[in-house]
């Protein structure tokens, strides 16, 4: 192994434990447990609480009023730079970015139709309190902070050491372990963005993109006791979790095998074909001393804190013009589509046979919250309320809405307003193929329980 500077070693560890314990390692704070990172970012949120739909409001404004700009300019005629690619996007995403723009001014305002802008519909996204608003100081500290797991050889470190682990079973690289352990600690967007930021940096294939975006981008511990006490079970919640993770691990196992994630490319983001060099062990190292020399490698090329701060606020600009217009576009979309009309009832129908056959009571009120999870994790749990009355149906619906994953209010709109490589109808397969394959398992273990 090589011979590395103490500075070299500082450089490798403060920041790497900083970020772990920012990232990962929960702390109580007003009774619940939370991530650093999601504390900094409420208590950001309730000091600001009152002007954050207003900054949302006016940053989705600039997102589509730049994005119409450059629009009608050709890309060959512009010298890339940052600022180009935040705004310079396809038809398709500028005109998301205008429905998020003028569904945010009718929502703020309250003008138009109250379905666009009730408290159960865009007022749920973008209010003080609202979704919207909570990404938007979560971004913040997120976006600035990430390099602490980017750049300073941990993701280098963990991914030598888990690569036999992570690839056989679920054909992804071994760095990606950090991905899945930053959602599952901390919070599913936030491995999501991870996940893109790595994807677009060139150390995931598009197929591995795809698969640890809508594979490990996995409900947070935090959000899962909400989950699980909103339907009144909190007494089960150890079980509960137990399932979640069982189903996950499975769905894991078996997502990256079948569509659509099987067919996504082998290739970078630059259309570069996979070397897997990350398989190879070179001759005189463990796999141990292997990821320590590239880790410290990696430490040692990223000495300028300035450079670390300015790619920390591209990362908030970035994550700001790009994805929280796409979040409020569909997030709004489907929450109108799940209140106001019967499309999740009628979409839910072929649900009631399979639930009937796994002897689950109230199959037919239980069927459509097998389907409108796809639009927020929380729909199925809030509507579960006063409409399912056995415990272990409550039980089934509550773990199915977590093992899901796919939700186009959060992690799908993420998805969609990444550069990571799924359409919409992938993430619709996706999200019925993981509600298929979970049911079977969920249901079996709520019938052990109850």
């Amino acid at each position: 192994m090589k011979k590395f500077t103490f500075s070299t070693w500082v450089l490798f560890l403060v920041p790497s434990i900083l970020g772990i314990a920012l990232f990962m390692i929960p702390m109580k704070y007003n009774g619940d447990w939370k991530v650093p990172i999601a504390i900094l970012a409420d208590i950001l949120s309730g000091t600001v609480a009152s002007i954050m739909p207003w900054v949302a409001m006016i940053t989705l404004i600039i997102a589509a009023f730049g994005s119409i700009v450059f629009l009608a300019i050709p890309k060959a005629s512009l010298k890339p730079s940052f600022f180009i690619n935040l705004f310079k996007v396809s038809f398709f995403w500028t005109v998301v970015r205008i429905i998020g723009a003028v569904l945010a001014v009718l929502t703020l305002f309250q003008v138009g139709p109250e379905a666009i802008w009730s408290e159960n519909t865009g007022g749920l996204l973008l209010s003080e309190d609202g979704l919207v608003t909570f990404l938007f100081t979560i971004f913040l500290f997120a976006g600035i902070l990430l390099p602490l797991l980017l750049n300073f050889g941990l993701l280098e470190f963990f991914g030598t050491m888990m690569v036999k682990v992570m690839r056989p079973l679920f054909k992804i690289p071994g760095r990606s372990s950090i991905d899945a352990l930053t959602s599952w600690i901390g919070d599913g967007t936030i491995g999501v963005l991870l996940t893109s930021k790595q994807y677009e940096e060139g150390f995931y294939t598009k197929k591995e993109a795809a698969i640890i975006g809508t594979t490990f981008s996995v409900v947070s511990i935090t959000f899962s006791i909400v989950i699980i006490e909103e339907v009144g079970l909190g007494a089960y919640f150890l079980p509960f979790y137990g399932t979640v993770i069982l189903t996950g691990l499975i769905l894991a196992f078996i997502m990256p095998r079948i569509y659509p994630l099987v067919g996504k490319k082998e290739e970078y983001i630059n259309g570069a074909p996979s070397t897997g060099d990350e398989e190879k062990l070179p001759e005189g190292y463990s796999t141990f001393s292997h990821g320590l020399e590239n880790a410290l490698t990696k430490a040692d090329t990223n000495r300028s804190f300035l450079k670390t701060i300015t790619e920390g606020l591209k990362n908030v600009l970035d994550m700001w013009v790009g994805v929280i217009p796409v979040v409020m576009a569909f997030g709004t979309i489907a929450l109108i589509l799940a209140e106001y009309t019967s499309v999740f009832t009628i979409l839910g129908i072929p649900f009631v046979p399979i639930l009937s056959l796994l002897n689950i009571p109230e199959a037919a009120d239980a069927a459509q919250l097998m389907v409108v999870g796809f639009t927020d994790m929380f729909l199925p749990v809030i509507l579960a309320d006063g409409l399912i009355t056995s415990d272990l149906t409550l039980f089934v619906v509550a773990t199915v809405s977590v093992t899901q994953l796919i939700f186009m209010a959060e992690t799908g709109g993420l998805l969609l307003g990444s550069k990571i490589p799924v359409k919409f109808l992938d993430l619709v397969v996706i999200f019925l193929l993981r509600t298929l394959i979970s049911l079977p398992i969920i249901a079996g273990v709520a019938h052990l329980l109850f």
